[in-house]
């Protein structure tokens, strides 16, 4: 296993990239200048949010995507899996659809802030801030790949906590041979499994 499957890289590249959609979600775009009869000859310019609206959403779920695909068992790390790579594919095309269309993203911002609805004509240019999210989609999908490569290798959750199956009993054999209650027994009936009490400490 190389360092880029491991469960806490691809933790770690999928949050820098979430990370990095999120900051470049509130800086600007976007900026450019429209000459209209409401707002004149003016220079105006949008946020990642308003022109890719969206992205923070889909910033969250890469992130949450994540999590599921190192934590959960083998049925959710599946579905899990799909989500992150459906997150980083719609967050690189809002950015792509940015830089191949600035005007196209910018006039409706520019017609909804004097209450129209439409688009207002305009000049635009990109910043630089597109680019970083492409960037950190770069980084979220390194941490994809590695976690397909390292699925097959990463053990499943503990199932020390979970329900036991109700075909193979809820009791397990004591130290005597006793039938007693389970851990998750215990718990449910309000006991600490792990409070042994005083003769047994001794």
């Amino acid at each position: 296993m190389t360092r880029l499957t491991t469960k806490g890289a691809v933790v770690g590249l999928a949050l820098l990239g979430a990370v990095g959609l999120l900051v470049s979600a509130f800086r600007p775009w976007v900026t450019g200048a429209v000459d209209d009869a409401v707002l004149g000859a003016t220079r105006i310019s949008a946020t990642g949010a308003e022109v890719a609206p969206g992205l923070t959403a889909l910033a969250l779920a890469v992130a949450a995507a994540a999590i599921a695909v190192v934590a959960a068992g083998r049925v959710a790390r599946a579905i899990a899996l799909v989500a992150y790579a459906a997150s980083v594919g719609l967050a690189a095309a809002l950015a792509v659809r940015v830089l191949l269309d600035p005007e196209g993203v910018l006039g409706p911002v520019a017609a909804s802030r004097v209450g129209r609805t439409g688009s207002v004509e305009n000049v635009a240019d990109t910043t630089v801030w597109p680019w970083v999210a492409l960037l950190a989609c770069g980084v979220a999908l390194v941490g994809l790949v590695g976690a397909v490569r390292g699925l097959r290798e990463w053990g499943g959750p503990s199932a020390r906590y979970e329900v036991p199956d109700a075909g193979a009993g809820a009791d397990v054999a004591g130290p005597r041979g006793e039938r007693v209650g389970s851990d998750w027994d215990e718990l449910s009936a309000g006991r600490d499994p792990t409070d042994v009490g005083p003769d047994e400490r001794t």
